[in-house]
């Protein structure tokens, strides 16, 4: 009578009625945009677009969002899959081992759950999951000395080649700002080319003040440009940027926060802090 299978387009309406009902603080219109970018994206070859989902008799009643991306590993390709949200309707609690035991199922894979509730971190720990991430470190940019000669140009939806990036940064770069997340190029004047995206976050009291850093190579490079990018944001209102930290930075000017930003990975590979691209976060917002 209730069996676990993979999310369809045809479930997409039924599915974001569910995710509605269990998820109070979202409407159904950010489900359907965030499925709706979830539909037009590149998957890796083998795994589901979209997720699994309980099936009892035709109606979902159960549901687990999945993002699978392919991630250049010098020379080969590693997928990484970030186990996103999550609900089961409470008749059928029972059945929600289900959903978890085939969605964590390939050993080859990295999985990550980048915005877990408090009250889950016990039962994600019993799973096997081990915190990569402590919390969040509120920069203020605009402090920090800004390297003589440094620009900063933005990157748009259509763009195809940048100089000093590989043809995968400038995807990712465009991709995200198709997604709505300002992504950014500083230029220093050794020639050195650094790419960043970062995505306005919706917490209450900061919410028109202060950015997420969703993607750079390496935390170093942040630090290296944070007064270029600090004052590049300043003249758009923006005074903070938040970025993954396991403790304060000595470098930046700012305040280290624990637990919000406490994040997870079960699998072979450690993800590296500052890469939160093609996730949830981008996918179906903040």
């Amino acid at each position: 009578m209730i069996r676990c299978r993979e999310i369809g387009r045809a479930d997409l309406a039924a599915v974001a009625d569910l995710l509605t009902r269990g998820f109070e603080i979202r409407s159904r219109d950010y489900w359907m945009e965030g499925l709706r970018r979830a539909s037009m994206r590149e998957v890796p070859e083998g795994f589901p677009r979209f997720g699994y989902m309980l099936d009892y008799e035709g109606t979902p009643v159960g549901v687990l969002l999945l993002i699978y991306a392919g991630r250049d590993d010098g020379g080969g390709t590693c997928i990484r899959c970030n186990v996103s949200s999550w609900y089961v309707e409470p008749a059928f609690r029972n059945y929600a081992p289900m959903l978890t035991k085939v969605a964590q199922r390939h050993e080859h894979v990295t999985y990550l759950n980048i915005s877990p509730a408090q009250w889950t971190w016990p039962t994600i720990e019993a799973q096997g999951f081990r915190s990569y991430c402590g919390g969040s470190f509120f920069s203020f940019p605009a402090l920090s000395r800004s390297a003589k000669g440094m620009r900063v140009e933005v990157v748009l939806p259509n763009a195809q080649a940048i100089d000093g990036l590989s043809k995968a940064d400038v995807m990712l770069l465009a991709r995200h700002a198709a997604y709505g997340c300002l992504s950014l190029v500083c230029r220093a004047a050794d020639g050195r080319v650094f790419p960043f995206v970062l995505q306005p976050m919706r917490t209450r009291r900061i919410a028109r003040l202060a950015m997420q850093l969703i993607y750079c190579h390496d935390v170093a490079d942040y630090v290296a440009c944070a007064g270029a990018i600090g004052r590049f944001l300043l003249r758009r209102g923006r005074i903070s940027v938040a970025l993954d930290a396991n403790g304060r930075m000595k470098d930046l000017v700012g305040f280290y926060r624990e637990p919000r930003g406490r994040r997870y990975f079960k699998g072979p590979q450690c993800p590296r802090l500052a890469d939160l691209s093609d996730t949830e976060l981008v996918i179906y917002g903040p």
